[in-house]
Parts: structure tokens; C-alpha cells; sequence
């Protein structure tokens, strides 16, 4: 495994200052954990311009800092097109496993996921109970359309197996802005963190094994 002359997305300079974000340190992490066939992705990405960011705000104006400041840097790695490169890049994680990664979504496909209204109650219906089908965490508002909540990352396989949300609206005993896990067969939501920049603190602790060539 090669992993050289990549570019970083922040300046190093940051480092000197002392001044550095949740956000440069995990760019910085995946960048180190890069193979050299991910080298001419890498190099294209460029930040969400000030209208994207702008338009997502209004559309869900509870987004953290943290998030946008990613997006800032990052408008997406999910089959996003920087020019005459198609990007495809795995920058995320959950608890699903150390090599199981995530797309970052753009700012445009987080938008485009509102089309989906229907509720965790809606989509479950009669099997909701049965564990060994859906299992759905005490924190989360089964009654709340899953267009409320914020979808900012699908899973290696297209998110046919696992997507990230931020839920701005959970159950009693939830904090807005947790970050929840959907995961299929058997299907589960689960809390992750209780806020996007508690979720990023996490990705710094992990391995970063979920960088990968996809």
C-alpha cells in the first residue's frame, strides 16, 4: 500500500498556530490513510461554495458548524463530479465495523433526501416491536418523516445498507443534533453521538480502516 504525494485540504500551517478544527485533523487522517490510486479524487475536492452552503442552512437551519465547515472543504466524495473527475471516496464511519465506510453527501444530495417523508412508524408499520425485524432507538421519534432529519452520509454499498442522519427532533431523552445510524436486515436506528462534532471525536480515536479504494 502506497501512500504519498497527497495533497492536504487544509494548511499545515494551522498546526503552528495551535489553531486547528475537529474537521482539519479528520481530513488531515484520511488523507494520511490514502492509497496512491485515490491520489487524483483527492486532488480535485474542492468546498461547497457560499450559495450551496447557504441554501442547506435555510433548508435545515439547525446544521452544526462543524458540518458546514466540512462541507467548506469537502462538497462531497458520494459519485460527485469535480470537473472531469468522478469522485467516489470513503471518508465516514459508524459502529457497523473498522472497514466499513461512508460517502460524505453534497450539499445538493443532502437536499435531494428529503424526498423521502415517510416516517420510521410509517415505513414499519405492524413489524415495529419485533426486534429480530426493526429495532429503533429509545432517543429517536418514530413518528418524525425521515425528511426532518438531516442525511449527510451513505454506505460503501450506494447506502443500500447503512446512511448517517443528523436528528434535530429526537424523543424525550434525545439531544437535537444526535447523530443516528440506519442499518438494514436485520434494520436498526441507533444513536451514534449526541452531536456532529461528539461523532468526529470519535472518528479521531478509530484506526481509519474504512479508508479505502472504493
Amino acid at each position: 500500500m502506497v501512500r504519498q504525494n497527497i495533497a492536504p485540504l487544509f494548511h499545515p500551517a494551522l498546526y503552528r498556530g495551535g489553531v486547528v478544527s475537529l474537521v482539519d485533523i479528520h481530513l488531515e487522517k484520511v488523507r494520511q490513510h490514502l492509497d496512491e490510486g485515490n491520489l487524483p479524487q483527492w486532488n480535485v475536492l474542492q468546498g461547497a461554495d457560499i450559495s450551496a452552503l447557504q441554501t442547506l442552512s435555510a433548508v435545515y437551519p439547525q446544521i452544526p458548524s462543524s458540518l458546514k465547515a466540512l462541507l467548506s472543504r469537502v462538497d462531497g466524495t458520494y459519485w460527485k463530479k469535480y470537473g472531469d473527475v468522478m469522485v467516489n471516496l470513503l471518508i465516514l464511519a459508524s459502529d457497523v465495523g473498522e472497514d466499513f465506510g461512508y460517502y460524505l453527501l453534497s450539499c445538493e444530495q443532502m437536499i435531494a433526501e428529503r424526498d423521502y417523508p415517510d416516517s420510521i412508524a410509517d415505513i414499519y408499520d405492524e413489524w415495529l416491536g419485533q426486534d429480530e425485524v426493526i429495532s429503533v432507538d429509545n432517543r429517536i421519534d418514530l413518528t418524525l418523516p425521515m425528511s426532518e432529519r438531516l442525511c449527510f452520509a451513505h454506505c460503501l454499498n450506494n447506502g443500500g445498507t447503512s446512511r448517517l442522519y443528523l436528528d434535530f427532533h429526537p424523543a424525550q431523552g434525545g439531544t437535537p443534533g444526535q447523530v443516528v445510524r440506519y442499518l438494514h436486515d436485520p434494520d436498526s436506528y441507533l444513536v451514534l453521538a449526541d452531536s456532529f462534532d461528539e461523532y468526529l471525536s470519535q472518528l479521531l480515536c478509530s484506526d481509519y480502516a474504512f479508508v479505502s479504494e472504493y
